[in-house]
């Protein structure tokens, strides 16, 4: 029996999932499990409400253009709620649709518009007859970690207002292909265009994550930054 216990909403997960993000949700387990905690998760899908006080993470992935002009529809029913939980501080991970849809618009392959949330202050391009794909390193410019993943998406999203990038590029293309930044964090809202998934390649992120949804769930206890990243993956 674990001695703490988190719940996670895996936001559109039987819709977001084209990638294999869910591997996103099996290293957070697997971690938390190192920490003494387990991980309840629940799908909140087309129709659903959500609450932000009933959960401690949130994950939101990506998919096909038709999938995310669907999740488009739908996401303002949740705005509220999903601004709430992001401007609490609660940790928040979006991969590459997701990440698109927390911000203004991004424009599909397609060239058809499609709001987003407007949360985070950033807007998607698209290219014409072009995608950004193969292996990427960046580097975060305030903790000095490196994180490696495989990029894939037409988009080109461009950073807003309290965005800060999530790396800067080493190799690959990055949010755009042009300001040398990829992902963005805002608050505890991580978010990337890496598969892979990002977590199992990146364990800084996934202990991060875990490390404030603790802390802001069990705020009497100590929880230790510096061992947790000592923690090694073994998958």
């Amino acid at each position: 029996m674990a001695k703490y216990h988190l719940r996670l909403a895996h936001l559109y997960g039987n819709l977001l999932n084209t990638y294999s993000d869910v591997g996103n949700i099996i290293a957070l387990r697997y971690y938390a499990k190192q920490m003494d905690a387990d991980i309840a998760v629940k799908i909140i899908s087309i129709g659903d409400d959500f609450d932000p006080d009933d959960f401690d993470l949130a994950l939101f992935g990506g998919g096909q253009d038709y999938e995310q002009l669907v999740v488009s529809r739908d996401l303002p029913n949740k705005k509220a709620g999903i601004a709430k939980f992001i401007n609490a501080g609660k940790p928040l991970l979006a991969i590459c649709g997701g990440y698109q849809l927390l911000g203004h618009y991004y424009v599909g392959a397609n060239g058809e518009k499609i709001p987003g949330l407007g949360i985070l202050d950033h807007y998607t391009l698209s290219q014409d007859n072009n995608r950004f794909i193969g292996n990427i390193t960046i580097k975060n410019p305030t903790t000095g970690q490196e994180y490696h993943g495989f990029e894939n998406h037409n988009g080109r999203t461009f950073l807003g207002k309290g965005e800060k990038p999530l790396g800067i590029v080493i190799k690959g293309h990055g949010n755009n292909g042009e300001d040398h930044t990829e992902g963005a964090i805002y608050k505890a809202t991580y978010c990337s265009y890496f598969h892979g998934p990002i977590l199992t390649r990146n364990g800084e992120i996934a202990k991060t994550l875990l490390l404030r949804a603790l802390k802001n769930r069990y705020p009497h206890d100590d929880f230790s930054q510096q061992e947790a990243l000592k923690i090694k993956p073994t998958f």
